[in-house]
């Protein structure tokens, strides 16, 4: 990659590695039977929506109105807006996705499917609708022994079509370097959302699709039989995260921040031109600090952290410092994807013969 070119900071991918990904995990689940509908808050960008489409994605998971719209309005359909929609805007918004783009919703109670279906009804429209199940996480979604006295309630609202049950198995990034421990949940957590879709099946409700969700329990949970759908996200680009839990390698990370040093003023210190609005802070996991520091090959330098960030300057720390100078580039590997990508308004896509495109990054808070 030929990155001395670019002005720092910038956020780039390596589009060699993000498509291996997208092929890996595409192929993969197509061989078991089992659709795959990316979460699109890791990315954001249309240009990596239709790489995923043109490789089999059914459609998208999205977080947030902006997300469902910037898809929508793209002309993308297979839309699932995963988040509960409570509050007359929200539940208006709603109304709008499904008139407008097919969207399917999600309810965990009658206190959200009840509004939801009467602004349905007056408007005219008939939504599909999952059932978000808890199996895990402890967020939101219903416990698995209240989901069939749940299901015929939400059946039994107009306008409201139970479709499918999902889960997100957020829980599974706490299992840290175990990573017996993490599939074995992940099995538990698919294995609880099947029996939840049996016993819904039993009471005459037309489950048609059972979704898990997670780029951590890629390689187990969506295996269990009876799962029909996998929604992973940060599997595109890959992270620090995943990486810590085994879920890939470094040589499997395609998103990194490149930066430069421009100062070393103080011993044991190099300061860097991607401060706290280059990067996020949010780790998901035990890890602390801004990323993981590598040089322009991708490998990991041996005594620097990058600990602490000013707006537009990192702290570099540690004994490895003092082998920087200023004008030293430098590539940080975000341990969360998705909440750095969200501070971007672009991504700068690099091919194997070093030429490179903006890609815009839309629907961000």
């Amino acid at each position: 990659m030929m990155l001395d070119a670019l002005d720092t900071p910038a956020l780039v991918v390596d589009v060699t590695t993000m498509t291996r990904n997208l092929s890996r995990v595409s192929g993969d689940l197509a061989r078991a039977g089992v659709a795959v509908r990316p979460h699109w808050k890791t990315s954001k960008c249309l240009e990596v929506a239709r790489r995923q489409l043109a490789l089999g994605a059914v459609g998208f998971t999205c977080s947030t109105p902006g997300e469902v719209r910037a898809l929508g309005e793209a002309g993308i359909r297979g839309l699932l807006w995963a988040h509960l929609p409570v509050g007359a805007p929200k539940v208006a918004f709603a109304v709008e996705a499904v008139r407008r783009y097919g969207t399917t919703l999600m309810v965990d109670s009658t206190a959200v499917a009840r509004p939801l279906g009467a602004a349905l009804y007056e408007a005219g429209l008939v939504a599909d609708v999952f059932l978000e199940v808890d199996t895990g996480l402890g967020r939101t979604g219903v416990a698995p022994s209240a989901a069939l006295p749940l299901a015929a309630e939400v059946a039994a609202v107009a306008s409201l079509r139970l479709r499918g049950v999902m889960t997100h198995e957020g829980h599974l990034y706490g299992f840290g370097a175990d990573r017996a421990g993490l599939d074995a949940a992940a099995v538990a957590s698919a294995a609880t959302l099947v029996g939840v879709a049996e016993a819904l099946r039993a009471a005459g409700h037309a489950v048609d699709v059972v979704s898990v969700g997670s780029t951590p329990g890629l390689a187990a949970g969506p295996y269990v039989a009876g799962v029909t759908e996998a929604r992973p996200g940060t599997y595109v680009f890959e992270d620090g995260n995943q990486v810590r839990l085994g879920s890939c390698t470094l040589d499997d990370c395609a998103l990194t921040v490149l930066a430069r040093v421009v100062s070393t003023q103080r011993a044991g210190t190099a300061i860097i031109d991607a401060g706290s609005k280059a990067m996020s802070s949010d780790a998901v996991s035990a890890e602390t600090g801004y990323g993981i520091v590598l040089d322009l090959d991708g490998r990991p330098l041996n005594g620097v952290t990058f600990p602490r960030a000013n707006e537009e300057h990192g702290f570099l720390g540690g004994p490895g410092t003092v082998s920087l100078a200023v004008g030293d580039l430098l590539r940080i590997l975000p341990h969360h994807a998705c909440a750095t990508v969200n501070m971007w308004s672009e991504l700068t896509a690099v091919a194997s013969d070093g030429s490179y495109e903006r890609w815009p990054v839309v629907a961000r808070h």
